[in-house]
């Protein structure tokens, strides 16, 4: 039955993965709006070093959010329309198990190139050099959670048509906490302060949500297409 499991995991992975590559647009469109997004803020704000060391965290993470937010109506909206999502639902294998592995395709799409890229944006930032493992480990477990977060909003509003607006609405909210100790955490690397209580707590966050999102979405997709 595990084996099972793990094959049905990694075929849906498979898929997601493939169709991604095929349209490359999933994975350029979030990333081109991070760098954009981030780079507007020294024009913007004008080129002064400390000022841009001091709001860098919160520029990385909250362009991080709002790409990860960007791309998150696809994650279901695509098998919805084309009538793929009911046969994953009508699957044997539990639903939590299909779930997990598209919201895990999201990531590596989404969340990944955001992690690679964000070192040379925080460089454009003059983000502070003891800062940048803590904006790794933040984005490496935070980054997660907001896929997770997201594909429950995602699943609630899959049947509206127009529901980006309800879908943010819906979101935002939850995303505060993982944004406020990420921040948080990199603020207080810079000045050599631990930041271990912080990691810790997006680490529970990121645990409660990969033990509870998946049989969240599970249900939400079942109550929205029925």
């Amino acid at each position: 039955m595990q084996l099972t499991y793990r094959k049905a995991f990694k075929t849906i992975l498979v898929r997601d993965l493939t169709i991604a590559i095929r349209h490359r647009d999933d994975i350029f469109n979030p990333l081109l709006f991070f760098i954009i997004t981030v780079s507007l803020f020294p024009l913007g704000i004008g080129p002064e070093a400390n000022t841009l060391m001091k709001i860098a965290p919160g520029i990385i993470w909250v362009a991080a959010l709002l790409a990860t937010l960007l791309s998150l109506e696809r994650l279901f909206k695509n098998d919805h329309a084309d009538g793929s999502l009911e046969q994953l639902l009508l699957s044997p294998c539990p639903t939590f198990v299909l779930v997990l592995a598209k919201i895990t395709a999201h990531w590596i799409i989404t969340g990944l190139p955001l992690i690679i890229i964000a070192p040379l944006l925080g460089v454009l930032l003059n983000l502070h050099q003891d800062s940048y493992l803590a904006l790794m480990l933040t984005l490496l477990i935070g980054t997660p959670v907001l896929s997770l977060l997201g594909a429950i909003g995602v699943a609630l509003t899959v049947g509206i048509k127009k529901g980006g607006v309800l879908l943010s609405l819906l979101i935002l909210p939850l995303y505060i906490p993982v944004l406020i100790f990420a921040t948080s955490a990199i603020d207080a690397a810079s000045m050599n302060l631990p930041y271990d209580g912080q990691l810790a707590i997006i680490g529970a966050i990121f645990v409660g949500s990969l033990t509870l999102a998946p049989f969240a979405v599970g249900s939400a997709l079942k109550v929205s297409i029925n």
